[in-house]
């Protein structure tokens, strides 16, 4: 244990953001730099080192909370670092991007705030990098085995490392131009820098994965030729189709999907364009969707120069403490403020959508909306609470309702799906198609990035033992697992 009376001796405590009106005129991640690392080790000292440490239950990597906050609390950042990577390849994505259910699955949390475990984690790693602490780990032999995987998001990434690691050649193929899915370009900059993907990729390459873009399976590539060429295939291509909204209007011009319009954004950061194609400036912008998408949508509207950013939600505001039915140590579904919705604009909810409205030149202007309330269970519209809202760019970030099926990497491939729409796998994280196996939200649909991680850790356990006849990768889920997250 730490410190035995940490946690009686020390308040939580976050990093600190910058001025809000200092920010949103830049892209850089919104936190002080250097604010951190003074309060940490105070904040890994109220760690109570349970004897049953629920925080491993709530992570599905089941990372070594308890070990690494002992280490950060005593300042060997380098033994922390490896309890750190002993179950997460990128501990720099989660401690910055993770909504942390191990945090609402601390013990201390019963009757206290919770360690801020995301904060010590994003601390450790930082300074493990600053240190030299990580470095390539390249395997002492190859099995002349070769691995494909499809998708260079959480999932593929850490399926890849760890295949890499375990002496198989990997080629990793990723159909957008960088490497890094929707770490790349659906994460703005100010949540996540890209450098931290980009030294990683870094540090894979030297292990010996190989990476090919701008190579979509399906279309590109005919799926039957890529599983010939491979001994395996691992499929970590996301839930990339975008839940829709069919309200009269949503044809007018200035409705976009959120992964349209963030990812020009982000391609802005990256200077492969000058100005976004789809940008907030000078407009009244209206984000359908309250979810962690949707303020992204928001923080991005800021930085451009937006009129007013107002974000709707369906679903009645959440309580700021824990729902009767949603007990310790349950990961509960409540009020939060982001970086982004701390730099302004209005969050309306119980509201529902009922048309959009346009100019004489088809761009949209207004947004209608009702109220709506849920009656034994199912939602109704309150008459009488009709209004309208000005409207110039709307983005709909409602979430994903599955894998692509368009692109023929699905009919290709032959691969059964599950009555979600998401590709059906067994315990291996095989399909039903020998060698070919699913990992992250192609299989499990839109989920968090801890899990899309843990679910390319265990993957490539069954990939190993698929091609080898066993394994000594670990293997942090199953496929059914929910753990307390769910």
């Amino acid at each position: 244990m730490a410190d035995p009376k940490g946690f009686l001796t020390h308040e939580r405590e976050h990093a600190q953001t910058r001025p809000v009106e200092e920010r949103v005129k830049d892209w850089n991640e919104v936190y002080q730099p250097g604010s951190l690392l003074p309060i940490i080790t105070k904040q890994a000292s109220r760690c109570m080192d349970c004897g049953i440490p629920f925080c491993h239950n709530g992570c599905p990597l089941g990372n070594l909370i308890p070990e690494w906050n002992d280490y950060a609390y005593r300042e060997d950042w380098t033994a922390a670092s490896e309890r750190l990577h002993a179950t997460n390849n990128f501990p720099e994505f989660t401690g910055r991007l993770c909504p942390a259910p191990c945090e609402a699955a601390c013990v201390l949390g019963i009757n206290q705030q919770p360690v801020t475990i995301k904060n010590v984690e994003v601390s450790i790693i930082d300074q493990a990098w600053d240190h030299g602490d990580v470095t390539p780990q390249p395997p002492e032999r190859l099995s002349g085995k070769t691995v494909a995987v499809i998708g260079s998001g959480p999932a593929g990434l850490a399926a890849a490392q760890q295949l890499t690691r375990a002496g198989h050649t990997v080629a990793v193929y990723e159909r957008a131009d960088r490497i890094g899915g929707l770490l790349r370009y659906g994460i703005p900059e100010f949540k996540m820098e890209k450098r931290h993907i980009n030294r990683r990729i870094e540090q894979m390459r030297a292990e010996g994965t190989k990476f090919r873009t701008e190579v979509e399976i399906g279309r590109d590539l005919d799926a039957r030729k890529l599983r010939k060429r491979y001994d395996a295939v691992v499929i970590a291509a996301g839930a990339t189709t975008s839940r829709d909204l069919p309200a009269p209007g949503r044809e007018l011009n200035g409705i976009h999907f959120a992964m349209e319009y963030l990812p020009l954004a982000n391609k802005v950061q990256e200077g492969d364009l000058t100005v976004a194609p789809i940008s907030a400036e000078g407009k009244h912008v209206v984000v359908i969707g309250g979810g962690d998408t949707g303020a992204d949508c928001v923080g991005t509207a800021h930085r451009q120069g937006a009129l007013s950013v107002t974000q709707l939600e369906i679903m009645p505001r959440p309580g700021e403490e824990r729902a009767a039915h949603q007990p310790w140590p349950t990961f509960p579904m409540l009020y939060k403020v982001t970086s982004a919705h701390e730099e302004g604009g209005e969050r309306i909810y119980s509201v529902s959508t009922t048309h959009f409205e346009g100019d004489e030149d088809g761009n949209v202007q207004w947004l209608h909306l009702i109220e709506v309330e849920f009656k034994d269970g199912k939602l109704e519209q309150k008459p009488g609470t009709e209004r309208k809202i000005p409207a110039q760019l709307v983005t709909l970030a409602m979430g994903f309702t599955g894998t692509d099926q368009k692109n023929g990497l699905v009919e290709q491939f032959g691969v059964e799906l599950d009555e979600r729409g998401n590709v059906a796998r067994d315990a291996d994280f095989a399909t039903n198609v020998p060698g070919v196996f699913v990992a992250g939200d192609a299989g499990r649909g839109q989920s968090l990035i801890v899990w899309a991680i843990a679910e390319g850790r265990s993957a490539a356990r069954g990939v190993d033992r698929f091609l080898t006849g066993a394994s000594a990768l670990p293997a942090p889920i199953k496929p059914t697992d929910r753990a307390l997250t769910a």
